[in-house]
């Protein structure tokens, strides 16, 4: 049996025994086949069974719950999208704040489902702090953005400026311009929620083969090496694993996040860092950090890991010392008191991205297939709104959640824009996060001229641009 609990801190800190479920040994007949039990996958079978109780449904997966993204990562349950700004734009007034307000209630109904099943999964709603922290061109990067935010009806009670000062009873760090406060995110331990999901799912009667690869499927069918599964829908609820799937791997990119998570640290550095009401944190810069204190007082930070050439997955996430020593820095940098601490665990995971840059949910009625996927590493609450979006579609329920700008109601996959071929995206891919790099290293240098500065996040603004 794989060594699961090593797949990430969470993994590790479950306190029940990782012993797997029985894998499928027959054939079946159902109406909803899903291929994975990570988030997407739970979700979606949890309020399926919450619409119609009859309906007969059934999930497979390759290793056990948890093992993909679900239980490796940074533990952020976001009341929103990737891209939602730019999907939200061209919308009504009106819409646009309905819309805004569904997926503010993201974390919320994670809430209400988790006090109603009693999954103990360590949630606290303390928003995130978007900050400026190592330079001062970070500090005019938020103050745009949240000005962009206010002109789409959004308020304080959303997202809202704090001054270094204000920042302060929040979180201590060691150069402050400034942070945007974002009011709808909560933190959780992710793996305590897909093994509480796993369970509730199977209370109310959807059994789930562990153990159990899908080595094909297509229309009315999941095939699997003990078992075939006929059914009315398939839901590939695989993320980044789409890379496994030649129908979807041109859609769903697998990149890599990596994370890092140190020792406990004591009250007394806690009392000088803050973090006190389960508040993430991110240092704002194209680098993409995340942060949060745990449960147990250790702090959990990742950053942007890679892409591999021809779109593979990565399955060897020993981090190296370089990768381990990247993530060290930039939270030294933001804690020098912590420069030295002893990190006890790192790891990562493969996420799934999609060429338009935001989550995709799709229906295609005529050949059965239901997605949801593309999240760009912010699955965890994107995840839980797939699933809701899905079961809607599936049962034909005249929701606002199935009239939403990221939802295609047909055509199938054929909707989806395709990934450039190879190595066209591996070149593209690795000449925009140098120009990322070369950037943040260039800012983070006070001694660096104005015009060096300036053509650094030139070209860093045009790579971003080029890549959406």
């Amino acid at each position: 049996m794989p060594a699961w609990e090593t797949i990430s801190l969470w993994m590790d800190r479950l306190n029940e025994p990782l012993l797997p479920r029985p894998s499928l040994q027959h054939d079946l007949d159902v109406d909803v086949a899903i291929i994975g039990a990570g988030y997407t996958g739970l979700w979606t079978a949890y309020y399926l069974k919450q619409h119609a109780p009859n309906l007969n449904v059934v999930i497979v997966e390759a290793q056990t719950a948890g093992f993909g993204a679900s239980g490796r990562n940074g533990g952020w349950v976001m009341g929103n999208l990737l891209g939602d700004e730019r999907l939200l734009a061209g919308l009504a007034a009106d819409a646009r704040r309905a819309s805004y307000e569904l997926l503010f209630d993201i974390p919320d109904e994670v809430k209400r489902v988790i006090d109603r099943e009693g999954i103990d999964c360590d949630y606290r709603k303390g928003g995130a702090l978007y900050c400026a922290a190592r330079y001062p061109e970070q500090e005019r990067g938020l103050r745009e953005y949240l000005e962009k935010l206010y002109k789409q009806g959004l308020t304080e009670a959303d997202y809202r400026w704090l001054t270094p000062g204000q920042l302060g009873t929040q979180l201590r760090i060691a150069k402050a311009y400034g942070a945007i406060h974002f009011s709808h995110l909560a933190t959780i331990q992710p793996a305590k929620l897909v093994r509480g999901l796993a369970r509730a799912v199977e209370q109310v009667g959807v059994p789930i083969y562990e153990r159990t690869p899908a080595t094909d499927w297509a229309t009315g069918r999941v095939t699997t090496a003990q078992g075939q599964i006929r059914c009315r829908w398939v839901v590939p609820a695989v993320e980044g694993y789409a890379a496994t799937m030649p129908a979807l791997s041109r859609y769903q990119l697998p990149v890599q996040s990596l994370i890092v998570a140190t020792e406990p640290l004591s009250d007394s550095v806690w009392d000088e860092i803050g973090l006190n009401d389960g508040q993430a944190f991110g240092e704002s810069s194209r680098q993409v950090t995340y942060g949060q204190r745990s449960a147990d007082n250790r702090l959990i930070f990742g950053a942007r890991g890679g892409y591999q050439l021809g779109g593979r997955l990565r399955e060897n996430f020993d981090l190296t010392d370089s990768e381990v020593q990247l993530r060290r820095y930039l939270f030294g940098e933001l804690f020098p008191q912590l420069k030295n601490v002893r990190i006890t665990h790192s790891w990562g995971g493969n996420l799934g991205m999609s060429r338009r840059f935001h989550p995709h949910m799709l229906c295609d009625r005529v050949n059965g297939i239901a997605l949801s996927g593309g999240y760009g590493g912010e699955g965890v609450g994107a995840s839980n709104l797939g699933g809701r979006t899905l079961a809607d579609l599936i049962l034909e329920r005249d929701s606002p959640l199935v009239h939403q700008p990221w939802v295609i109601r047909e055509g199938g996959l054929n909707r989806l824009k395709a990934w450039e071929p190879e190595p066209c995206r591996w070149l593209g891919y690795n000449a925009i996060i140098r120009s990322f790099v070369s950037e943040d290293q260039t800012l983070a240098n006070p001694a660096t001229p104005v015009w060096r500065r300036k053509i650094a996040s030139g070209i860093a603004d045009f790579m971003e641009g080029f890549m959406k």
